[in-house]
């Protein structure tokens, strides 16, 4: 059948990128945080925020509920703000229908800061967690 794609491997199949093709896979785990995102209009004008949901995270990646619809680019920061952690740098995975939106970091976050997530969280699993003011 002409026109359909066939299996045979070609020159880009060899191709690989780390980030997403090496990289171990972390779990999500839920969570509940309010979130901002921020993004540039207009080329480099403007930076425009949004408030948004942290609804699941690992050390790769999140599940974002958005409360409002809006056109939103393929590049933008993600700033948790009642864990105080700014200016994460955000990748558009997929766009789901129901205002819920996944997104890949362009840097893994550590383990403190995802800790400090947990315990900013008001999600019943993290209820125990306390923040380690010496470690």
């Amino acid at each position: 059948m002409r026109g359909v794609a066939s299996d045979r491997p070609t020159y880009l199949s060899r191709e690989e990128s780390f980030m997403y093709d090496r990289e171990a896979y972390f779990p999500l785990e839920e969570t509940h945080n309010e979130a901002r995102i921020e993004y540039t209009e207009n080329g480099m004008l403007n930076l425009t925020s949004r408030r948004c949901e942290l609804l699941q995270i690992s050390k790769s990646s999140a599940v974002i509920g958005i409360t409002t619809q809006f056109r939103l680019p393929q590049n933008f920061y993600l700033d948790i703000t009642g864990a105080r952690i700014g200016m994460i740098g955000c990748l558009v995975r997929r766009v789901h229908a129901n205002n819920i939106l996944e997104a890949r970091f362009l840097r893994l976050i550590s383990d403190r800061d995802l800790n400090k997530i947990f315990v900013y969280s008001t999600h019943p699993n993290h209820r125990g967690r306390v923040l380690d003011i010496y470690n």
